[in-house]
């Protein structure tokens, strides 16, 4: 093998690099004249070296599956997932409601190939950064998410073989380590798996790598994402809420920010088993021509790390 050959094999070859809308500044469905257009998202997605997608909020590609695999499959990209906020904590209404959005999402990715559902927990504070609802969980509350999870997950499974994969989220009832912990021994881990979201876990100042450690078998899907700590600091002694952080610049492209990004791939890596790992840096608002250079130097960076955008995938 010529040297040019062997350096061109990645380290880490069940790890596949993928990115997200949200790395394009996309929080919104459709019609945000501040976001990036989903054509133009796509078309940069392939210009910055990915071939991994996520869907992105549901609504802001077309929501028919015949258009999306046309539009993935013309430029050569795979979905690998979609997204859905749930509120599961506030019981029977909410879990029947949670059933019917994964509905939609997965009539949209199923047809597509995608098997991984990604679950992001009610927030409670707004774009401005205003509480909406208390910062605790009763008892009550926990079990209400804990079990509708399971069930969501049970029914995920037996209707569309998808995967639920549960991802904390900053300014949510699951965010701290005590918080993810919680969740995790509270949920069936025949039906819930856990999305690793490297930065909302920095950011709420929990421990990615423990999170590895110690629940291996969880671990089905990656956000890779870093924090830039002095904001983070800011954020904590100003009391601000998570999108007021963002509108600051709270998540960096790596490696500038925290946490460390080898070490972390090497202990995704060391879990032997295929992961997607998507780029995500919350950027809400941002001028449309920011995105593209960010996403090219990441996948650049990434690349220096062993972690590549391909290799052979078993779904």
């Amino acid at each position: 093998m010529s040297e040019s050959a062997r350096s061109a094999v990645a380290e880490f070859p069940k790890l596949h690099l993928g990115t997200a809308p949200d790395s394009w500044g996309v929080w919104n469905p459709s019609g945000d004249p501040l976001q990036t257009p989903w054509g133009r998202y796509l078309d940069e997605v392939v210009e910055a070296g990915y071939q991994y997608s996520e869907l992105g909020p549901f609504g802001y590609l077309p929501k028919d599956a015949a258009i999306v695999r046309d539009e993935y499959q013309k430029r050569g990209l795979t979905l690998t997932g979609g997204t859905v906020f749930v509120a599961l904590h506030k019981g029977v209404a909410a879990l029947a409601k949670a059933k019917a959005d994964c509905d939609a999402e997965m009539a949209v990715i199923g047809p597509n190939g995608a098997r991984h559902l990604v679950i992001l927990p009610e927030g409670y504070t707004d774009f401005d950064g205003n509480l909406t609802a208390s910062p605790m969980l009763s008892d009550d509350e926990w079990n209400s998410l804990t079990k509708g999870m399971s069930e969501l997950g049970r029914y995920l499974a037996d209707k569309h073989a998808a995967v639920l994969v549960f991802h904390s989220h900053a300014d949510s009832h699951v965010g701290a380590q005590h918080e993810i912990e919680r969740f995790l021994d509270g949920t069936d881990p025949e039906t819930v798996q856990f999305c690793l979201d490297t930065g909302h876990v920095a950011y709420c100042g929990a421990d990615s790598l423990k999170l590895i450690r110690e629940y291996p078998d969880r671990v089905q899907y990656v956000h890779l994402k870093q924090v830039n700590p002095a904001i983070r600091a800011r954020v904590r002694e100003e009391k601000l809420g998570f999108a007021p952080a963002v509108r600051l610049g709270a998540m960096v492209e790596p490696p500038i920010g925290e946490p460390d990004m080898p070490s972390l791939l090497a202990a995704l890596g060391a879990l032997d088993r295929d992961l997607f790992c998507i780029v995500e840096q919350d950027m809400y608002p941002c001028d449309l021509d920011k995105p593209l250079p960010i996403a090219i130097r990441t996948q650049q960076y990434f690349k220096t790390c062993g972690l590549t955008s391909g290799g052979q995938l078993v779904r």
